[in-house]
């Protein structure tokens, strides 16, 4: 249910209660969300026990004489409010369904419809991370998506009400995930905008922490690493609100455009600090969508940084052991991730290593990306192809950049 909704279904609950006409709205259901307002007239707080199924504690309202515009709930969820880009009445949701989804949704949600959620957002997940976005993942997970994204619109307990949020906008930011990964850069932003929203409503920092990032990797991507920076520094306001080790992955991802920008000077005092969020972490307690980012992640994270920094450092011990690592101890769930990895480290040895050894490590990255649909990896390849060229002429060199342009062709200009 959205703002709009509520403020709707208030208005009409005292019409039908008391006969007086309310014209309560989605600005005023805003100010009660962010603690502006402590105490609503008795025929609101009424009604919204009433819709929403809670009491005046649970819905965090306290009577008191004075306001106190600066209390905020003990967790914070809902301060978030005020830096959402969305104005109160906003609804993108229908950017991301289609069909007749929406007379398909339940009257009410509840934890097994939240369970459903989570449990498609984790199939979603790991076809994505085997077998790369271009594969059937991006068809399931938008199926997926244009079923549950109306669910929002639903009844909902105040005590559940973020974890639908926060179910629907995880699945949201997989979904994004995948079209990035498959080249469809328009339906990831579509994803990736929904995703915010979700987590504006929510109140969710952690969530929107992560939605900011998705964002920042795919400005990242088609080459506008200052964009991305802009991005993951507004994912870092109020970073005392994130979980450890959300804050390692933002770290870990400025230091990366810090390197793209040119800044190598900061790269390794952001990742030393990256390092230290990552140390402080409790996984027991991440947000669930978070389970990617393990001590492989973080090292192919960190070693990315780093070897984009590398020729400035002069340097190839400061990022190879780090994407050593990260190869070694990615599982077969991430082999997508384990295959970045290899290749980054495959064009830091062709660049400043030895071509023969940089060209096996390609050879065996371009062999696992044969079971991927990434448009990627593709790049990537392709990247690495261009690194190599300078040793064309090396046997082992010239076999890799066959291997490359078989596998991962370029595409041709209509």
């Amino acid at each position: 249910m959205t703002r709009a909704e509520l403020a709707d279904a208030i208005n009409e609950h005292v019409w039908q209660t008391t006969g007086i006409r309310r014209d309560l709205d989605a600005h005023a259901i805003a100010r009660y969300e962010r603690g502006v307002v402590r105490w609503p007239n008795a025929d609101y707080r009424r009604a919204m026990n009433d819709i929403l199924g809670a009491s005046d504690a649970e819905l965090g309202f306290v009577a008191s004489r004075r306001r106190q515009p600066d209390e905020g709930q003990p967790d914070g969820t809902l301060a978030v409010n005020l830096f959402s880009p969305f104005g109160p009445s906003a609804d993108p949701t229908a950017m991301v369904t289609f069909s007749d989804a929406e007379s398909s949704r339940p009257a009410r949600v509840g934890s097994s419809e939240i369970n459903a959620i989570r449990a498609a957002t984790q199939t979603a997940a790991e076809t994505e991370n085997l077998h790369g976005g271009g594969s059937s993942a991006i068809v399931i997970a938008s199926r997926e998506l244009t079923k549950f994204a109306p669910w929002v619109h639903s009844s909902v307990s105040a005590k559940l009400r973020r974890s639908l949020f926060e179910a629907v906008g995880n699945l949201s930011s997989v979904v994004g995930y995948t079209a990035f990964d498959a080249g469809e850069f328009l339906n990831a932003d579509r994803c990736f905008q929904f995703a915010l929203w979700c987590a504006d409503s929510a109140g969710s920092w952690d969530l929107r922490a992560s939605a900011l990032a998705d964002m920042a990797r795919r400005s990242a991507f088609v080459g506008d690493p200052d964009s991305a920076l802009s991005l993951i520094e507004l994912a870092q306001v109020r970073s005392d609100r994130l979980a450890f080790t959300v804050r390692a992955m933002l770290s870990a991802m400025r230091a990366q455009y810090f390197a793209a920008l040119g800044r190598s000077g900061e790269v390794v005092g952001e990742v030393a600090r990256a390092d230290e969020l990552f140390a402080a972490r409790t996984p027991d307690s991440d947000p669930p969508w978070m389970c990617f980012y393990d001590t492989a992640e973080h090292l192919g994270s960190t070693g990315k940084a780093l070897a984009l920094a590398a020729e400035a450092l002069d340097s190839i011990d400061v990022a190879a052991p780090r994407l050593r690592y990260a190869i070694d101890m990615h599982g077969s769930d991430y082999l997508r991730s384990r295959t970045f990895s290899e290749i980054r480290l495959a064009a830091l040895t062709m660049k400043l290593g030895d071509p023969r050894e940089a060209a096996a490590l390609g050879c065996e990255a371009v062999e696992h990306s044969r079971t991927l649909r990434s448009a990627r990896i593709a790049t990537e390849l392709r990247g690495l192809a261009a690194v190599a060229s300078t040793h064309r002429r090396i046997t082992d060199v010239g076999e890799l950049r066959a291997m490359i342009a078989a596998t991962a062709p370029r595409r041709r200009a209509k």
